[in-house]
């Protein structure tokens, strides 16, 4: 299981909803979906006792795989889950952001949605709400799949082409680390996160 969440609410808020809500989801049980749910359910829980932090939350964007091929991915938020396979990149999850509902609806175009005002604005995420529409997309892994989980501080600063290059690296660890470069070297004008995960034998 692999997990990235990027809190908001502030910096202390979003790095303690980040934190609980890595620590329910792992220690909880069930599918992805259950998980999130449950690490949705403790920020809630935190905020009761501590109402100084209402308003703080976090994205969820995970991966669980089998030793069967068979992988699961449960996302809410905008942090993002990327496949590279046989050289082609895909993006497997679709970012809950007000550009996103623009842009699926036809009332801004793809340019337009670059820098847009609203870009970074949530319509989903944990922390907020009680009971939480989570997306689970069934995903089959095979050898020599290679895994993107980020924040929005990679896919904001990179294209997708740049990200491609970078996830080119020789090994995992080479290809995080470059994605956090050159996210850096772009601007990084936030917080820049990228776990990558290799599908073997």
């Amino acid at each position: 299981m692999v997990v990235v969440a990027d809190g908001m609410g502030g910096h202390v808020g979003g790095e303690i909803a980040s934190r609980i809500a890595i620590d329910a989801a792992v220690a909880a049980e069930g599918s992805v979906s259950d998980r999130i749910a449950a690490a949705n359910h403790a920020i809630l829980a935190e905020v009761g006792t501590r109402p100084e932090l209402a308003g703080m939350g976090t994205t969820m964007t995970m991966l669980e795989g089998h030793p069967d091929g068979q992988g699961w991915i449960g996302h809410i938020g905008d942090s993002r889950a990327y496949l590279l396979r046989d050289g082609t990149l895909s993006q497997i999850t679709e970012d809950h952001t007000i550009v996103t509902e623009y842009l699926r609806t036809g009332k801004i175009t793809e340019d337009q949605a670059a820098d847009h005002p609203q870009r970074h604005m949530l319509t989903r995420a944990l922390g907020l709400v009680h009971g939480v529409d989570v997306d689970t997309i069934p995903l089959l892994l095979r050898p020599g799949d290679r895994v993107l989980l980020c924040s929005d501080g990679v896919n904001n600063m990179l294209t997708d082409q740049e990200i491609a290059d970078a996830l080119g690296a020789a090994t995992a660890e080479e290809a995080a680390w470059e994605l956090v470069e050159r996210a850096n070297r772009a601007g990084g004008h936030d917080n820049v996160t990228a776990l990558v995960v290799d599908v073997e034998e």
